[in-house]
């Protein structure tokens, strides 16, 4: 059996860290619009989640933030001069403009790709599918950035396959990992594939969710907030990831609209899996019993752990991101809840944790709650702040290690965040050139041998 270490990629947050409420559909971003924001704190919160995952038996690694305010994007809506006068004028001119290529959304990685591991693909390759996320701006412009950051990192075209993102359309958003997961069977022996003709020999099946099918106009779909994964781009997905859409271990659902346009904008808010563990709520899918059945047709190792509308309101998973929450896998009848502070400040949720935590009839043996507060007021809990990428044991040899996480890794990128980011940032700040220098410096010195060893990966380093 090929033995696979699944490894966290979390996003560094970036210098630019703010609140400018651009996330329409996401509860939390639109209610902190205006807010001053911490952005020294969010790194530093960021990297206290990555150690405490590791104390707890996780595999670490990062990936960093993206060049913010991206100066090409408002060249290329029109702003003239020099890279100060073009983030001046854009602030005079059009702040809400300015905002948008602020954003230091990139650091929520579970948006970055769709990961298919080697043990699963026909090419023996562990491949990337970079996410488009055409839906919202702010977050479309990341992808070239995005994709040079995973070849940066994944550098070994022998083992790995970085793929652009899908062609944008409204019919094919692809949100990346925040609509997929991969569940497996952690007590099955199996063969894996020895050569690239044989069929993956599967004790894993790919669960796509999808808001609705772009190409289906009689199908439901939310009223109030966009649907932002397609059934077209989950199945392209599956395709470009060298894996079978067509196969029984891949499965696609259709998220409950109903939740969509109560805040649910993405699946990994109303559900984590991981291993043979699915948590889920009541109302995470248009047809939770056939759902369940899918899945477990695809896996029958599955275990269901439902939490029911009674126990949690959709309104109460949403505000603490109960299921925003990471599940780690450390062993067949060991999985950790690593959940955000909020989902222990509310009575309600803390008492369904606690009882999935008690019941024997699943291997969820105990919760973690990790403070990500300056994530959350933007609408990001511990899920959204990484990327889960199975790698083999020669896979993860193959990865740059200057990427995955030890403490001596951890002590330097504190002390780069201390060095660089500004305690505090206003709307205001947005647009003194000066962030953008600080800004630069900063990804600068990340990208050198001396921390993540990532070449040139920014267009200011290429110019």
């Amino acid at each position: 059996m090929s033995h696979l270490i699944e490894v966290n990629f979390d996003g560094l947050v970036g210098p630019t860290h703010n609140y400018a409420g651009l996330s329409y559909g996401n509860v939390a971003s639109t209610a902190n619009v205006g807010s001053t924001s911490r952005p020294r704190a969010a790194a530093l919160q960021g990297i206290a989640k990555m150690r405490r995952l590791m104390e707890l038996g996780a595999a670490q690694g990062v990936l960093p933030p993206q060049e913010r305010p991206h100066v090409p994007t408002l060249r290329a809506m029109g702003f003239n001069g020099d890279d100060s006068e073009v983030v001046e004028s854009a602030f005079r001119i059009d702040p809400v403009l300015l905002a948008q290529v602020s954003s230091a959304s990139a650091m929520w990685t579970a948006n970055a790709a769709t990961v298919a591991p080697s043990t699963d693909t026909y090419d023996l390759r562990t491949h990337l599918l970079t996410a488009n996320l055409v839906s919202m701006f702010h977050r479309s412009i990341e992808h070239p950035t995005t994709g040079r950051v995973l070849r940066a990192v994944f550098n070994n075209p022998s083992r790995f396959a970085v793929h652009a993102a899908l062609p944008p359309s409204p019919a094919t958003g692809d949100e990346g990992a925040a609509n997929h997961t991969r569940l497996w069977d952690d007590q099955t022996r199996v063969l894996a594939k020895t050569s690239p003709i044989d069929s993956p020999a599967f004790a894993a099946a790919h669960v796509f969710v999808y808001g609705a099918a772009a190409n289906d106009k009689a199908a439901s779909r939310p009223a109030r907030f966009p649907a932002r994964q397609t059934l077209e781009a989950s199945r392209a997905a599956a395709r470009v990831l060298a894996i079978d859409p067509e196969a029984a271990h891949t499965v696609f659902l259709q998220q409950n609209p109903a939740v969509i346009d109560a805040g649910v904008f993405h699946n990994d808010v109303i559900a984590v899996g991981s291993g043979r563990v699915l948590l889920y709520h009541q109302q995470a899918f248009a047809d939770e019993a056939s759902a369940i059945d899918t899945i477990r047709a695809a896996l029958p190792a599955l275990v269901p752990v439902r939490i029911g509308a009674d126990e949690v309101p959709v309104a109460a998973a949403v505000s603490s991101y109960l299921f925003n929450s990471q599940l780690l896998a450390l062993a067949p009848d060991r999985y950790i809840l690593v959940a955000p502070l909020e989902a222990e400040h509310d009575p309600r949720v803390k008492a369904a944790v606690d009882r999935v935590v008690a019941d024997a009839d699943n291997p969820i043996v105990q919760a973690v709650y990790l403070d990500v507060r300056e994530s959350m007021r933007n609408g990001g809990g511990p899920a959204c702040l990484r990327l889960r990428v199975p790698l083999s044991e020669g896979d993860m040899k193959a990865v740059n290690p200057a990427c995955i996480m030890n403490e001596r890794r951890l002590r330097a990128l504190e002390e780069w965040v201390m060095t660089y980011y500004p305690e505090e940032l206003t709307p205001a700040d947005l647009g003194d050139p000066t962030l953008l220098r600080e800004s630069r410096d900063a990804l600068d010195a990340l990208t050198r041998p001396s921390l993540l060893d990532l070449g040139s990966i920014y267009e200011f380093q290429t110019r």
